[in-house]
């Protein structure tokens, strides 16, 4: 089992910048990805970052270069750090755990769109 909660969700004008925390615990194992998720109002969940256990990551084209996810090891905590902000950013954001026992590498791009545990979610609203 693994558990994720959430926290740095807001409010914050277009342009601006936000980070996101998801305080990881219970048994991940060593191979694992991990990824963003986000929801925005009318919309399915989507995934938009993901970080392999070994580091290596993936983004989609609507955060590319604004967005960056990282991992803290030490502090078993999920990061995204979120600049220039936009209205369409706006959104419930998701921590996802995803791990397949049995495989030795997971790459981050699998966490765009597979996830066996979630967070709880913490609401981003950007505003103009």
């Amino acid at each position: 089992q693994v558990q994720l909660v959430e926290s740095g969700g807001g409010s914050v004008q277009a342009g601006g910048s936000l980070r996101l925390s998801c305080k990881v615990s219970g048994n991940t194992g060593s191979y694992y990805c991990m990824g963003w998720f986000r929801q925005a109002p009318g919309k399915e969940r989507a995934g938009i970052a993901g970080i392999s256990s070994y580091g290596g990551t993936t983004y989609t084209d609507s955060v590319k270069g604004r967005f960056t996810i990282s991992k803290d090891n030490a502090n078993n905590t999920l990061y995204l750090q979120m600049n220039s902000l936009k209205p369409e950013d706006t959104g419930t954001y998701y921590c996802a755990f995803f791990s397949a026992p049995g495989t030795a590498a997971i790459t981050a791009r699998v966490c765009l769109s597979n996830a066996k545990y979630w967070g709880q979610g913490t609401q981003v609203t950007v505003s103009t």
